[in-house]
């Protein structure tokens, strides 16, 4: 039998009385009691992640940039002011996605980028062979954890706990950081909420988490954070894309960067040729506004063939089901059908993000 690892803060989770699963090898809180009470505060007030799972990579050396510049899809070359993030895929040679990852410039030749906790081990191999052919180091860090505090009294509650040096943090704008010796404070999220991700040394984290909960910060589990997500059009690596898909079919076009004819980065040949001919799929929001829940697999019928829903749920912020869904990329039907336990029931089809800032981004069907 195999035992799960477990992240610096898995006692905190325990004497909270955390209803814990195996989530990609580790043991980690699906809830806290109710998924819908902790999806709520982190829409009203804020609420605290455990993403230590999640693998920290330093990357520094002469050859840092171009070695990124190469390994990513997006470019680290629009990064002008230290502390600045990018979010981009990293890709194989067909042109599939490895992972998707955020990108920091922390100066000189020297970033950081945190990796999916399901595939840091193969994404820091990748990273670690083709920095063979660069003057570069990819260094993991597994001694830092990582909270996220997300909501909108994130800052407000978060601010006073950080460091003195750090408390600038709450001028930051979103995708940038600041840090000190020991902690790292990044203005970003996976819940379409203001926040912060907080890496800092494991032994200081349960300090870090109690203090946050005496300040109002509730603990969110594993289900809240995908219903967040989900709700602000957030992809889930291994749901939405995996290594067969082709960013280009799952709303990821905008992390490829092209602009710069002379540079190569793996699978920039195929993503070109994918333009020039263009997918055969693409990637909607979905709304079912009468009863029954969309569901990852749910079969969506078009005049075109047949499409699938690769993450649906209830979103509990605005009381109908929502998903994502590939189909065909000629369909441009408004409403299409969904196949749930043989019933053909109509779904709106709209952009996939329907809440951001806690404001609905789609229309809600009148009671």
């Amino acid at each position: 039998m195999t035992t799960l690892k477990t992240t610096p803060l898995h006692a905190a989770h325990q004497r909270a009385g955390a209803k814990l699963v195996d989530f990609a090898g580790w043991e980690m809180p699906l809830h806290y009691g109710s998924q819908m009470e902790e999806h709520k505060r982190v829409r009203e007030s804020a609420g605290m992640f455990d993403v230590s799972h999640m693998q920290v990579v330093d990357i520094h050396g002469p050859q840092a940039q171009a070695f990124l510049r190469y390994l990513l899809a997006n470019d680290v070359a629009k990064l002008k002011t230290e502390g600045r993030a990018l979010y981009s895929c990293m890709l194989n040679e067909a042109g599939g996605v490895i992972d998707d990852l955020i990108i920091y410039w922390t100066g000189g030749d020297t970033y950081r980028a945190v990796v999916n906790a399901a595939t840091a081990e193969g994404d820091i191999a990748h990273m670690q062979a083709v920095a063979k052919d660069f003057d570069v180091n990819v260094e993991p860090r597994p001694e830092f954890a990582l909270i996220a505090i997300q909501g909108p009294q994130a800052v407000e509650k978060t601010l006073p706990l950080l460091p003195a040096d750090l408390r600038n943090a709450g001028d930051l704008k979103p995708f940038s950081a600041v840090w000190n010796d020991k902690w790292f404070v990044a203005r970003t999220g996976y819940t379409g909420e203001d926040g912060f991700e907080v890496m800092l040394p494991a032994e200081e984290a349960d300090d870090l988490w109690e203090k946050l909960k005496d300040a109002g910060v509730h603990p969110i589990g594993l289900g809240a954070r995908d219903t967040l997500r989900l709700e602000a059009g957030m992809n889930l690596y291994g749901t939405d894309m995996d290594d067969q898909t082709n960013p280009l079919t799952a709303n990821l076009g905008w992390t490829i960067a092209l602009k710069d004819a002379e540079r190569d980065f793996i699978g920039r040949a195929p993503i070109e040729q994918s333009k020039a001919e263009g997918v055969k799929e693409r990637m909607v929001g979905l709304v079912l506004d009468g009863r029954g829940v969309l569901r990852g697999g749910t079969r969506i019928e078009t005049e075109a063939g047949d499409g699938v829903v690769t993450s649906g749920s209830f979103a509990p912020s605005l009381g109908v089901s929502v998903a994502f869904a590939r189909i065909p990329a000629g369909v441009e039907a408004e409403q299409l059908h969904a196949d749930i336990r043989g019933r053909k029931l109509p779904v709106r089809v709209v952009k996939p993000v329907f809440v951001r800032n806690g404001e609905p981004q789609i229309d809600l069907p009148k009671n």
